[in-house]
């Protein structure tokens, strides 16, 4: 029985660092997961926010495209969620039709023809 506890005495820092360095691994893969989880989640967040900036950029442009003529309160409301969709990484047709609505002119044609 004394060997035992000679052994432990003089062994314990070991056994100690061991049980510490598995309780670390421990911690680590459940972190990494909850993180992985994490992510996962915020991209599926970022994505479905993207495609809500998309189809608004989308509803915009049908909108004035009918009335052929952007409003310039409406052109600075779809800079700002155009931003928004560039920043989340949106870069496809939403682009054109985004560049199409700055350029429309801010006041109908039909309007200054009935002056």
């Amino acid at each position: 029985m004394d060997e035992i506890i000679q052994f432990a005495q003089t062994h314990w820092m070991e056994w100690f660092l061991t049980a510490f360095s598995f309780a670390l691994t421990v911690l680590y893969r459940g972190v990494r997961k909850r993180l992985k989880m994490e992510q996962a989640k915020n991209d599926a967040i970022a994505e479905g926010v993207q495609s809500l900036l998309r189809e608004s950029i989308v509803q915009n442009y049908n909108k004035y495209q009918e009335r052929e003529c952007c409003p310039i309160y409406a052109k600075e409301s779809i800079k700002r969620v155009y931003a928004a969709y560039h920043d989340l990484g949106g870069n496809d047709v939403a682009t054109q039709l985004y560049s199409t609505l700055l350029a429309m002119p801010e006041e109908s044609e039909k309007e200054d023809e009935r002056l």
